[in-house]
């Protein structure tokens, strides 16, 4: 296959600028492909939200008993879509039930501004999977009164009263997750992961005192309970089968074990017995027995993502969210992609970090691009664009981990439109006609160098904890901050010339760093409140390493702040100095990690992470104002329907789509309720 081929083929399969939930978004500009198929990937557009839907290629190839393994997985992700919403917040079920009541059985006049706003709230709420932003975390307003709301409750028979109705419209719980200095995060967070009263001493003084029966294989304690105080003591409420949201785990069983008999092999059935083990039991040595099956059960067509994962929201970076995702294996283009992961001992041999970060044997490293057939809970309606797995730094060491590119999701988005913010905030037309040319190849090779090479990189020194422990509520933007690093370090290198991923690696680089330093700098403030502080971990991590190194090479002037006509720009002068500079920021980055450094991440995060240029930020504010486009955007899932014979079975599974957003909410709440309002 001729080079120019290769890059046509790999600017269709990736693109993720960093992970972790393994969530990630495209740069705030959004430059996007043109659609050049009949398909409709656009749905509706609300607030600062658009949604889109997505194919799955491929689908019709898969034989019937493929078919038959991901409808079983997605049903199975989808019985468990109330637990996000409870873990979330705690009276969100209550709000969403009463909010649907409403909807569905309201006969008046809804012309007016007040159903209007009402409308909107709802499918924010439905977004956002809870009253709370999903990306902001702040308490999402309603654009109409508590006397409205009161009414629209009396005309349709619907009861919603006391905090659950208060909340909604006062300043209580304003904030689902607190990352701010010197606060009981645990206690100022609304996410229902700790009981009340429970506080950031009593979560490190109760998970300190766990000891793991091997201290090399540490258990991931807390990942997957609630840690309540009952008469004064701590308790943990285990997710399993008869244990906190087991009436929707047995559900999730259910399905699972249809899932293992038409398993496509021993070992993805051997992975899908620990899964479901692990849910009826809640023992946190089956969940890392059933990872390390998992990380090696590598062939097949079907793959998926399954549990309580990432630790996002959760302040303290202890309890995991409910996700899941269904992967169709796209064969043909992760071979292509292999040349990564084969090189992966390479990249961490010729890393800047110290010698005794480095890892001398990267084990298990395996990349693939996948087309998604379904997600549910943390990955639904708001998608990962990449998912690097498992967490645990052991078995990432011993094991290996797993990497993929959603590569139909990523095809959505290219494909939703463009919305031209680009011109707005580039410096220079050679600004803009790199990134038109060598952007999108420079997102996608991120994606790759993130998930594949960045969190896979490097080890803690003997003795220190998991960074859970060590870094605590920093622990999620060091590590993003940490995989960019590895990925915009080698961005810039001849070696992926060499490898034959780029025909010009020095234009494929200048374009990475100008994107990044351009939305960690400006144009990702698009997303937040004027007067915020920048509280998500990935927004975090780009402003804390394009803030350093801006501020590092002032002396040099290697990055230029340039104001003209009253518009801010920033122009890199010296991109290899720019290098440089990124890693040692990666060196420092590691160092940190590997030694469990609270003070001096707490000092990077704070100085240069966490504080927004109000008169900066109103600016790009106003410059955003002509961009129609919303900032997010998240998806409908396809519709899976079985059809079955007289005797009941299933000969044919048909691919359907959802006509709107909210006849996909309003069906999932109907179908998939098994959770009562409050747990």
């Amino acid at each position: 296959m001729t080079l120019k081929s290769l890059l046509r083929l790999f600017i269709i399969a990736l693109i993720i600028t960093s992970c972790g939930k393994a969530t990630s978004e495209k740069k705030a500009e959004n430059l996007v492909a043109k659609d050049t198929t009949a398909f409709n990937y656009n749905v509706e557009q609300f607030a600062d939200i658009k949604i889109l839907r997505y194919q799955i290629p491929g689908w019709e190839k898969l034989s019937l008993k493929e078919q038959k393994l991901a409808y079983y997985l997605t049903q199975a992700g989808l019985s468990g879509r109330d637990i996000i919403w409870d873990q979330n917040y705690r009276y969100n079920l209550t709000i969403r039930k009463a909010l649907e009541s409403v909807y569905t059985s309201y006969q008046g006049d809804k012309t007016t501004d007040d159903w209007k706003a009402f409308d909107t709230y709802l499918k924010r709420v439905w977004f956002s999977s809870g009253i709370h932003h999903h990306y902001s975390n702040d308490k999402i307003k309603p654009g109409f009164s508590a006397d409205y709301l009161k009414q629209l409750l009396a005309e349709t028979n619907t009861t919603l009263e006391g905090d659950a109705f208060d909340v909604i419209f006062n300043d209580v719980d304003d904030k689902k997750v607190n990352q701010a200095k010197g606060v009981d995060n645990v206690g100022l967070s609304a996410v229902n992961m700790y009981g009340p009263n429970v506080t950031n001493k009593d979560v490190i003084d109760f998970y300190k005192a766990k000891k793991s029966p091997n201290p090399e294989k540490p258990l991931s304690f807390g990942l997957n309970s609630q840690l309540v105080k009952e008469n004064g003591t701590l308790k943990e409420r285990v997710y399993k089968s008869g244990g906190l949201y087991g009436s929707a785990i047995d559900e999730i069983i259910k399905w699972l074990e249809l899932a293992k008999g038409v398993a496509e092999n021993d070992s993805q059935a051997h992975a899908l017995g620990l899964l479901i083990d692990y849910y009826k039991t809640g023992d946190l040595q089956t969940w890392d027995d059933y990872n390390v099956a998992w990380s090696q059960a590598t062939s097949g067509n079907i793959d998926y993502i399954n549990s309580f994962i990432e630790v996002y929201n959760d302040p303290l970076g202890y309890t995991g969210s409910y996700e899941s995702i269904v992967q169709i294996n796209d064969f043909d283009m992760s071979e292509k992609m292999k040349v990564v992961s084969d090189n992966a001992q390479w990249f961490e041999d010729n890393s800047p970090l110290m010698d005794e970060h480095k890892k001398k044997n990267v084990v298990g490293v395996t990349y693939k691009v996948v087309n998604v057939a379904g997600e549910a809970g943390d990955a639904s309606p708001s998608t990962p664009i990449g998912v690097n797995l498992p967490n645990a730094n052991w078995i990432r060491t011993a094991v290996g981990s797993k990497s993929v590119s959603l590569g139909n999701i990523i095809d959505a988005y290219d494909n939703a439109g463009s919305t031209g913010r680009l011109k707005e905030f580039v410096n220079d037309k050679e600004e803009f006609e790199t990134e038109e040319k060598y952007g999108q190849l420079a997102d996608k090779l991120h994606t790759a160098l993130h998930e594949v090479i960045g969190h896979a990189s490097g080890q803690l020194n003997p003795g220190v904890g998991e960074t859970k422990e060590t870094l605590k509520n920093y622990a999620s933007t060091l590590e993003e901050g940490r995989a960019d690093l590895v990925a915009l370090y080698y961005l810039y290198d001849p070696k992926l010339q060499e490898l034959g991923l780029v025909d010009d690696w020095k234009k494929v680089g200048m374009a990475a760093y100008d994107g990044y330093i351009r939305n960690g700098l400006l144009t990702q403030l698009i997303r937040l409140n004027l007067g915020d502080d920048v509280e998500e971990a990935h927004m975090r991590n780009r402003q804390w390493v394009s803030a350093w190194v801006f501020d590092k090479g002032k002396a040099d002037n290697v990055i230029e702040k340039i104001v003209r006509d009253g518009k801010t720009y920033f122009n890199i002068t010296d991109y290899a100095k720019l290098h440089d500079l990124f890693g040692q920021l990666l060196r420092e980055t590691q160092r940190i990690k590997s030694e469990g450094d609270y003070a001096a991440v707490e000092k990077l995060v704070e100085t240069y992470g966490v504080k927004v240029d109000q008169k900066l930020h109103a600016e790009v504010l106003e410059r955003n104002k002509q961009f129609t486009s919303p900032p997010y955007s998240g998806f409908v899932n396809p519709v899976l329907v079985p059809e079955t014979n007289e005797a009941g079975e299933i000969v044919a599974i048909k691919v359907t789509q959802s006509k709107t957003f909210e006849e996909q909410m309003l069906n999932y709440s109907k179908k998939y309720n098994f959770l009562p309002e409050t747990n």
